[in-house]
């Protein structure tokens, strides 16, 4: 069945025109505040518990916002699979792209962090012609073996290589020339207590503790990024340098500089984030001090101090 669906519907339609094919997220927007009103308690949730002054006509108007960004990024992204390196190339950007030359320059491997705001997946696919590291992209395996391999061998198509999250130390000390790790870091993660715990937005919260850990054990360059919306079906990603030389920084800084770069973009723009993520899953734990305390001292002991 799955395989039907993506030869007969999917991939298909990823070969319409952009202009044809936001025709269809207009009428799925439709659907989406009419008929199927997708994880609208999970979306209502989130939003209320990050922006508690809002009032209940407020929340409305933002999930329908939500609805109609959806809608362009889930058609953006079946676009993904066929999409051409020119046309990437005129529709995404990076607006300062010297930041990633001056560190391959250095001969400095980097991570790129951010979250799931704006349009991920034509970063995934366009990051090897973007940049001058060797690609790769930490992520998950989806829950069917057929989607995972067929979407990842497009995303993978132009120079970017998928590798699970417990592989990346294969991607670090195997290559022989400055790499670059993106990682999405803001899903909720799999362990309250091997999380760093930080409010964000506006509520205790449990994040991915990789990056940091990745950039302190192998010495990487971290780099925030933001991507912003231009206009429809254009996007730039900005970067920002958060550290050259992990070692001198304090235990969870990195973990915060662009767990906060990412809330003010989210604030600025709320219904470009992925609020139907369950991103608050995690129950903070008890013992907090306790916790925090070790986590402290497993980052001096990496650190060497």
């Amino acid at each position: 069945m799955a395989a039907l669906v993506f030869y007969i519907f999917v991939l298909p339609l990823s070969y319409l025109p952009l202009g044809f094919s936001y025709l269809l997220a207009d009428l799925f927007y439709l659907i989406l505040i009419t008929v199927f009103p997708y994880r609208k308690k999970v979306i209502e949730g989130n939003l209320k518990r990050s922006f508690p002054g809002l009032t209940p006509a407020e929340i409305l108007k933002l999930k329908r916002r939500f609805y109609r960004h959806f809608s362009d990024i889930l058609i953006e992204g079946i676009k993904n699979l066929s999409i051409s390196k020119r046309e990437l190339n005129r529709r995404f950007t990076v607006k300062n792209p010297e930041l990633m030359q001056e560190l391959y320059a250095k001969n400095k491997s980097v991570i790129l962090v951010s979250g799931h705001y704006n349009n991920w997946e034509w970063l995934i696919t366009s990051q090897s012609f973007l940049f001058p590291h060797k690609a790769y992209g930490i992520g998950m395996p989806m829950s069917s073996k057929f989607w995972d391999k067929k979407i990842n061998s497009l995303r993978q198509r132009f120079g970017m290589k998928v590798i699970h999250s417990g592989n990346f130390k294969e991607a670090i000390e195997e290559s022989d020339e400055p790499i670059a790790i993106l990682t999405l870091a803001d899903q909720s993660p799999g362990d309250s207590h091997k999380s760093y715990w930080m409010n964000f937005l506006n509520q205790q919260s449990a994040i991915l503790y990789g990056p940091e850990y990745m950039a302190i054990k192998y010495n990487m360059a971290v780099v925030g990024f933001i991507i912003r919306k231009v206009k429809r079906g254009h996007y730039e990603m900005e970067l920002k340098l958060i550290c050259d030389d992990p070692i001198k920084t304090k235990w969870g800084e990195i973990t915060e500089e662009h767990i906060k770069m990412l809330e003010t973009a989210i604030i600025e723009k709320p219904e470009q984030w992925i609020w139907s993520h369950k991103r608050w899953k995690r129950d903070v734990p008890t013992d907090m001090d306790k916790l925090r305390q070790k986590q402290y001292e497993k980052f001096e002991q990496l650190a060497n101090r």
